[in-house]
C-alpha cells in the first residue's frame, strides 16, 4: 500500500514549486550524411535559426554544438561528431546565389577539441553528398529528374568560390544510393557519383603568382623548416591548398598506416612545422600562430614512387596497380584515405611536368593518376594547360559515392548560439 502524502501542517500553505529555468533544447531540421570517406551533418540554411543564417560566431557555436565540440576528451560524445577529422563536419546548404547553379554549399570543418570552426576550404567527399542532397532537400525542380537517368547539379562552392558539377543517378525521380560502385575507404559499395571540379585552383588564395595554381611561381620551392631543415616541396591551390613533400627527405616511404604517424608526437610536431612552413610561404598566413585557428589548410602530404604495400583493412596493393604512393595530413593527423579536395591537388600537380608529385609518378605528362592511399587506390583525372610559361588546370573529375545515414532532427540547447562554450 502507497504511503499517503504528507498533510501539511495546519494553517501553513503548501510550499509552491520552483518554476524550471533551463532552456529547452532547439529542434533542428537535419541530415546526417556520407559523402565519399567522410560523414557531416546537413542543413537547409533556412532550417537554422535566425541569428545562425549568416557567419559569425552565433552560427560557429551553434555547429560546435551539433558536433559536439570543443571536447577536451577529444571523443565528441555529446554531439554528431566521430572523433576524427573525416567526421567532424558540418555544411549548410542554401538556394543558389550565383547564375547558372542549383546550390549554394558552405562547408565547415570543426576542430575536435579546439574552440573554432575552420570555414577556409572546402570537402571534397562531402561535395559528393552536397549535389545528392540538393535533390533530397527539393532545391531541384521535379521537372528535372528523369525517372532514371543522371541529374546534373552545378554547386556553387561558397567557401573557395568554384563550380563543382555533380553527376547524380536518379531512379524513379529520386536520388539512387544504391549500386555496386566501390570506394576504398568506405566498407559497402553504392551508386557512383562522378564529380566535375571546374578551374579549381582557388583563386582567393596564395600571393606572389596572384590565384595561379603554383601560388609562388614555382613549381618546386624550398622551404626552411624549423627543426627540420631545408626541404624541397611543390606548393599548390588546387581543390585545396596542398603542400608535397617527398616520403624519404622527411623519413617515410609513402606506404604508412596511420599508426606509424599518428601514435608518434614527434612526428605530427614536424608535420605541422612543415604545414606552417609551406602556409607562410603561399601567403596564407603572415605570423606562424594564425595556423592553429587554420588547421583545415593547408594540407600536408608526401608522396614517393609506386611499391607494394597492405592497406589498413588488409588488402595487398601491387606497385604494378599505382603511379605512386601518396600520405595526406587532415587536421594534425594522418587521413584513413584521402580527402577529396587533396584529390584534385595531386591529380593537378601529377599532370604538370615536374612537380614532386609528378616526378614520383614517373614524369612526363599524363591526364589522370592512380595513387596509393592506407585504404586503397583512388584514380583522378586533370585537365592542364601551359600558358605563357603558367600552368592552369581547367577540371579535375573523379568518381566518389554518397548516401543519407539518418535523416529528421537534431536536438541542441536553445542557448547554443549564446554561450560559451
Amino acid at each position: 500500500m502507497e504511503s499517503p502524502e504528507p498533510a501539511c501542517p495546519a494553517g501553513r500553505p503548501a510550499k509552491a514549486r520552483t518554476p524550471m529555468t533551463h532552456p529547452p533544447q532547439l529542434r533542428l531540421p537535419a541530415t546526417y550524411m556520407r559523402g565519399g570517406t567522410s560523414k557531416g551533418v546537413f542543413f537547409r540554411l533556412e532550417d537554422l535559426p535566425q541569428a545562425a543564417r549568416v557567419p559569425g560566431p552565433a552560427r560557429d557555436r551553434l555547429m560546435q554544438r551539433v558536433i559536439g565540440s570543443p571536447d577536451p576528451y577529444g571523443k565528441q560524445t555529446d554531439g554528431m561528431g566521430g572523433a576524427t577529422s573525416s567526421t567532424s563536419k558540418v555544411v549548410i546548404v542554401s538556394p543558389a546565389t550565383r547564375a547558372d547553379h542549383d546550390i549554394d554549399y558552405l562547408y565547415g570543418q570543426v576542430s575536435i577539441d579546439g574552440d573554432f570552426v575552420d570555414w577556409s576550404g572546402n570537402c571534397g567527399n562531402l561535395s559528393t553528398a552536397a549535389g545528392a542532397f540538393a535533390i533530397h532537400a527539393g532545391y531541384l525542380d521535379a521537372a528535372r529528374l528523369a525517372q532514371d537517368g543522371t541529374a546534373v547539379v552545378r554547386v556553387w562552392q561558397a567557401n573557395i568560390h568554384k563550380t563543382i558539377v555533380a553527376h547524380v543517378p536518379v531512379s524513379g525521380g529520386e536520388v539512387q544510393e544504391t549500386g555496386d560502385f566501390e570506394l576504398d575507404g568506405v566498407t559497402f559499395p553504392a551508386a557512383e557519383i562522378v564529380l566535375e571540379f571546374i578551374d579549381p585552383a582557388d583563386e582567393g588564395e596564395g600571393d606572389g603568382a596572384g590565384g595561379s595554381t603554383f601560388p609562388t611561381g614555382n613549381l618546386v620551392d624550398v622551404l626552411d623548416v624549423p627543426g627540420i631543415g631545408v626541404l624541397q616541396a611543390t606548393l599548390i591551390n588546387a581543390g585545396v591548398p596542398t603542400v608535397f613533400v617527398n616520403a624519404t627527405d622527411i623519413g617515410y616511404d609513402g606506404s604508412e598506416l596511420q599508426p606509424a604517424v599518428n601514435e608518434d608526437k614527434a612526428a605530427l610536431a614536424r608535420l605541422e612545422s612543415i604545414r606552417v612552413a609551406g602556409a607562410l610561404r603561399m601567403g596564407l598566413i603572415k605570423e606562424p600562430a594564425e595556423a592553429l585557428t587554420r588547421q583545415h589548410t593547408p594540407k600536408v602530404a608526401f608522396v614517393a614512387p609506386p611499391k607494394d604495400y597492405v592497406t589498413s583493412a588488409g588488402k595487398a596493393v601491387a606497385a604494378a596497380d599505382i603511379d605512386l604512393l601518396v600520405r595526406a595530413m587532415s587536421m594534425g593527423k594522418l587521413h584513413h584515405a584521402m580527402m577529396g579536395t587533396a584529390a584534385v591537388a595531386i591529380a593537378t600537380a601529377a599532370s604538370v611536368p615536374g612537380t614532386l608529385v609528378n616526378l614520383a609518378a614517373g614524369g612526363g605528362t599524363r591526364a589522370a593518376v592512380r595513387f596509393g592511399h592506407p585504404s586503397g587506390i583512388l584514380r583522378v583525372g586533370a585537365e592542364a594547360i601551359e600558358v605563357d610559361g603558367q600552368w592552369t588546370v581547367t577540371k579535375a573529375v573523379m568518381s566518389r559515392s554518397a548516401r543519407v545515414l539518418m535523416e529528421g532532427f537534431v536536438r541542441v540547447p536553445a542557448d547554443a548560439t549564446e554561450s560559451s562554450l
